[in-house]
């Protein structure tokens, strides 16, 4: 079976390539996608339709032209990955995470056990919680088994 696979969230450390090598070791027939994970051509992605003056506003357009790219890979996808990392909050993490839920796509949420009180509500509508990428590397072979 393939599987579509949606990788969201914190974009600091390399949990995103260890899921996806140690899915490769076992040769899954799984389709990755993400947001954009750049920090520059993320923030500057509404600059396309013109330049802002004002970076609430600039800020404003980015975020509706990612949007597009997150709400059609969310939509696409069979399961996402939502990960919470420890340096920053991941605001557009707990909003994916979110959007899984109202459209009943399942997804499986990756952070530490020192946050698991912050992310409850975001835990309890979701279909797994790992705390190591691997725990999601296992998981996803099994759902992507034969």
């Amino acid at each position: 079976m393939e599987l579509n696979v949606y990788l969201s969230g914190e974009i600091h450390t390399d949990w995103r390539e260890q899921i996806i090598k140690g899915c490769q070791s076992y040769d899954l027939n799984i389709v990755f996608c993400s947001a954009n994970t750049d920090h520059d051509t993320s923030d500057s992605a509404g600059d396309i339709l013109g330049a802002e003056q004002q970076s609430f506003w600039r800020d404003h357009k980015s975020a509706k032209v990612n949007a597009i790219r997150t709400k059609t890979l969310i939509e696409r996808c069979d399961i996402a990955i939502i990960r919470f990392g420890d340096k920053y909050k991941q605001w557009n993490a707990a909003f994916d995470a979110g959007y899984c839920a109202a459209l009943s796509k399942p997804y499986i949420t990756l952070h530490r056990e020192d946050i698991v009180h912050p992310l409850k509500e975001v835990d309890a509508a979701a279909h797994a919680w790992a705390t190591t990428p691997m725990q999601v590397v296992e998981t996803l072979k099994y759902l992507a088994s034969k």
